[in-house]
This record gives structure tokens, sequence and C-alpha cells, in this order.
């Protein structure tokens, strides 16, 4: 496996992209794409593939957003479509990776930062992407020779 991960938060009309440097140690913040309607994914999609392409990524990691008690809700099984979606668009593996917390910490992170109410949403969603990537990023330092891929 070569190339960057890009780290994916899907939600209902947003999906923060988080991306990793070369070496696959850190995860930046990269963007937040909005969309005006959950089920129009077109433009987004070709968005994640314009970045795949430019910035030579060869792994997504997509937030999979679980239930407290380890249950699959209407939520993740949205998210297991997308991933569907952009296996089918892109011939790139997706790993789907335990979000449960990542918007939480993520909002909270911006209040400690005291970012300005109005101004969280905007940054929101890459920094649960950032989470997200981030997680996986340190679990397969942790644990590279049994990563999930």
């Amino acid at each position: 496996m070569e190339g960057r991960i890009i780290g994916l938060d899907y939600g209902s009309r947003t999906v923060g992209v988080a991306l990793s440097d070369p070496l696959r140690m850190t995860a930046q913040a990269m963007e937040t794409i909005h969309r005006k309607d959950e089920n129009k994914l077109r433009q987004t999609l070709a968005r994640i593939e314009t970045i795949i392409r430019e910035q030579d990524v060869g792994l997504i990691v997509l937030g999979y957003p679980k239930n407290m008690n380890n249950t699959i809700g209407d939520r993740a099984e949205k998210t297991g479509a997308f991933a569907d979606m952009l296996r089918r668009r892109t011939g790139l593996s997706v790993v789907l990776w335990d979000e449960r917390m990542s918007t939480m910490a993520a909002t909270r992170t911006l209040i400690e930062g005291e970012v300005r109410r109005e101004n969280r949403k905007t940054y929101v969603d890459q920094l649960a992407a950032v989470f997200i990537l981030q997680g996986y990023l340190d679990y397969i330092r942790m644990h590279s020779e049994d990563a999930p891929d």
C-alpha cells in the first residue's frame, strides 16, 4: 500500500476531509465538502476523487458512526453505503474506523481553543476527520503487522 491516507467524516450535509503526511505519521485538516441535500453525492464523490488523484492517496479511512452500545444504526448504514460508492468510484480500499467520539472530541477541542461558537461549524467536520485519521495512523503504527486493510 502506497501513498497518503485520506480520512473522511461523512455527515448528512458535509464531509470533513483530513490527509496524512507522506510518511503516514500525522493527520492534517484539509477541507469540508458541503452539499445541499443528503442524497446528492455526485459532486461530493467527484471532489474526493480529485483530492485522491492530486494528493497521491492510496487508502481511504471513513469514520463509522456506531451507536454507543456498539450496534449499527441508520447513520452507520448510510456510511456503509457511502463506503461502497467510494470503493466503486476510486478502486481504493476503504477502512471503516470507529468514530463514536470524534465529533464530540473535535467540538471540545474547538471550545478549549476558544473558537467562537459561530465559527465552530466551519472546522468541526475537518477536525473530526483529523481525529478519525490520526486514530487509524496511531493504530497502524502500534500494530504494523496486523493493520486492517
